[in-house]
This record gives structure tokens, C-alpha cells and sequence, in this order.
């Protein structure tokens, strides 16, 4: 079986986050959305458990993907699956490159069997990051070209709890 982990803060999961999900869904046999607690991201929208429930709402339409969550490093969780994984990752532009390619080979070095694959955006996804959807519900804009309809309410609540 082959195994994809998407790793992410997915805060929120935005459109570009779910076509690179559906698009690796249809690539590997289970896809394993794994949530977990960046370190350069100090106040989030939702706390972690949140953000799972969020995502598994999202995630439900495909067979193949389950969300999960963990605290330690990437490298150690793909160890854990002892028919192996790969990481997916979604690149949008240059400076997504070069941070990702940076994490692919800090994870090569922890776990030398562990792979990366990157996905490139779809172009109309390449100026999408949870940060800019964030800073848009603050301001009270339409969020359905940016985030899983089943999620905007969420969102849209949770902005307006910081106002």
C-alpha cells in the first residue's frame, strides 16, 4: 500500500490545501492528513483540535484520506508506517520551493527512507495561503473562492471573535 502524509498547520484549510489532497488521493493508495503545531505560527485561528475536525468535515468525501494529528517531527511520525510513506507537499511559488526542499532533505537526514514528492499549485491556487483567508475574514470578505464551503461559517465565526 502506498502511503502519502500531507503535513501542515492547515489554519485553515484553504482550496489550494484540498485539490492538493484530492489530487494526491488519486495518486496513492491512503493519503494521511496530518495536522500538527508549527512552531513560527504562535497565534492560530483554531486550536489544533479544531482544525481536525474541520479538516476531517472537508476530508469525508474521500475514501482514501484521514486526518490525523501529532506533536513530534515529520521524519518521526512517516517511521512509524512499516510499509513506508511519503511526504506530500504543495509548492506554490520559488520561496515554497526552497523552504520545502530545505524540510525534504532535514527529513532525509532523520529518516533515510523517507521521500518527499512535491505537487506544484494549480495556477489558480498560487497566491492562496491560510494567512491571507485569515486576514480576509478579519475584514469580513466572501470567502468561497478561497475556502471548502463547508468550512467558511467556521471561519468567518472565528474572525470575528478576534474583532
Amino acid at each position: 500500500m502506498k502511503t502519502a502524509i500531507y503535513p501542515g498547520s492547515f489554519d485553515p484549510m484553504t482550496l489550494g490545501h484540498l485539490n492538493i489532497i484530492r489530487r494526491a488521493s488519486g495518486i496513492f493508495d491512503r493519503v494521511v492528513v496530518c495536522i500538527m503545531k508549527n512552531a513560527g505560527k504562535m497565534h492560530p485561528m483554531f486550536t489544533r483540535e479544531e482544525r481536525v475536525e474541520l479538516a476531517k468535515r472537508v476530508t469525508e468525501r474521500f475514501p482514501n484520506v484521514e486526518v490525523v494529528t501529532y506533536d513530534g517531527l515529520i521524519a518521526e511520525f512517516a517511521a512509524t508506517f512499516p510499509e513506508g510513506a511519503v511526504i506530500v507537499k504543495g509548492l506554490r511559488a520559488n520561496t515554497d520551493f526552497e523552504n520545502e526542499f530545505q524540510m525534504a532533505l532535514i527529513n532525509k537526514k532523520l529518516n533515510p527512507n523517507l521521500d518527499t514528492m512535491f505537487l506544484t499549485a494549480s495556477e489558480k491556487y498560487t497566491f492562496l495561503s491560510s494567512s491571507v483567508v485569515k486576514e480576509l475574514a478579519y475584514y469580513g470578505a466572501d470567502l468561497a473562492d478561497f475556502l471548502p464551503r463547508e468550512i467558511i461559517d467556521d471561519v468567518q465565526r472565528a474572525a470575528q471573535r478576534v474583532n
